[in-house]
């Protein structure tokens, strides 16, 4: 069984969580850090030659719960402009293209091998998407998309996985090609997730971030801080809350609490 609640408050800890991430408090060397952040592409490459096409679950759950992706058309059969910014090997982006014919995609990735599992896919059509790889917070966005042009930005678990200093030239660089009154549709793990509490010590690289043993790295949002970050690069915030999700496993009498932000931020 699960449920599933959405709203302002964070997630409240139980004392045995608190005291655990109380006691956290030493972080990886500087020296580590900086060849963490130099091998973040290296990292994440080396992930899906692992898993392939294999690790994400395709996501269909996308449009159930962001009813914008119809909401933003002014007419049924509008056809639309998406970025998928950090598109993985496509568990969002080609079910949405099944289920929505009107939709032209344009698809990025840091991971160049996660660009080539998109385009070697049966879906991948050049008609209805274009893939490239893509260091977000470098490399210009207007090279491949034009400015002003896209209807809808999904950023999906996306943002978690670079440092949160380097965030808002993500933010700065999709803010160039979304057409103005257009919005971002923001997903990634929030505060107190069930991920964030199961990160054993010497693995904090800073406030609620934390690399895995991959060497992929994860930071987990609140509210505030989603908020300040999209508002600080010019964009109206429309909706920001918590989505919790407990999933019982009745058969070993676990309760796995998830904890995600889900967002949305409109250009002017």
């Amino acid at each position: 069984g699960a449920f599933q609640k959405k709203g302002h408050g964070a997630r409240i800890l139980s004392p045995e969580e608190a005291e655990r991430l109380a006691k956290d408090k030493v972080l990886v060397t500087d020296f580590k850090q900086t060849k963490l952040e130099k091998e973040a592409q290296k990292n994440w490459d080396l992930f899906y030659k692992r898993n392939s096409t294999n690790f994400f679950k395709d996501r269909h759950w996308t449009t159930r719960e962001f009813q914008e992706l119809k909401a933003c058309r002014e007419f049924a059969d509008q056809k639309l402009t998406i970025l998928e910014a950090g598109c993985g090997v496509g568990n969002c982006l080609f079910p949405l293209l099944e289920e929505d014919l009107n939709i032209f995609a344009y698809a990025c990735d840091f991971s160049p091998r996660a660009v080539e599992y998109v385009k070697k896919n049966s879906l991948y059509s050049p008609e209805r998407c274009k893939a490239f790889q893509c260091d977000l917070t470098k490399d210009d966005l207007t090279e491949n998309i034009p400015a002003d042009s896209v209807d809808v930005v999904t950023l999906i678990f996306v943002l978690s996985a670079i440092h949160p200093d380097k965030m808002r030239l993500v933010l700065k660089n999709i803010y160039q090609v979304l057409k103005p009154g257009k919005c971002v549709l923001f997903r990634d793990y929030g505060l107190y997730d069930h991920a964030m509490l199961r990160f054993k010590s010497g693995s904090k690289l800073g406030e609620n971030f934390y690399v895995r043993q991959d060497g992929t790295r994860s930071y987990f949002f609140t509210e505030e801080f989603l908020s300040q970050l999209f508002k600080a690069e010019g964009y109206e915030q429309v909706a920001n809350e918590y989505v919790q999700r407990e999933t019982v496993n009745r058969k070993e009498g676990l309760c796995v609490p998830r904890v995600f932000l889900q967002g949305k931020f409109q250009k002017p």
